[in-house]
């Protein structure tokens, strides 16, 4: 019972502290809430979307905004290479809607 009071508490809190934020239309630099496609050196892309840790699930495309690789991306344009983990990362593409 102790775990599910904690537990309520937890996300009552998390509810009256969360904030809507929808990404800037036309944002040319990665911003929160963004789709950001990426090609590494070996032409291989991958697509992720920036949301908040509670959202955030790289199996389906979405990665927290305080991963190594969002704060990486925050700011950059597309044409901008990142250094993530020793590999490199162009930014191809930008996009403020869901992506297949």
């Amino acid at each position: 019972l102790a775990i599910v009071s904690r537990d309520l508490r937890y996300w009552t809190a998390r509810r009256e502290s969360a904030e809507l934020s929808v990404p800037e239309s036309g944002s040319n630099v990665v911003r929160f809430g963004m789709g950001v496609t990426l090609e590494n050196g070996d032409g291989k892309k991958v697509h992720w979307r920036i949301v908040g840790e509670d959202e955030a699930n790289p199996s389906k495309g979405s990665i927290s905004h305080v991963s190594p690789m969002a704060m990486a991306l925050f700011g950059k344009k597309v044409g901008e290479v990142v250094a993530v983990n020793g590999k490199e990362w162009e930014i191809v593409k930008l996009s403020d809607k869901a992506e297949n």
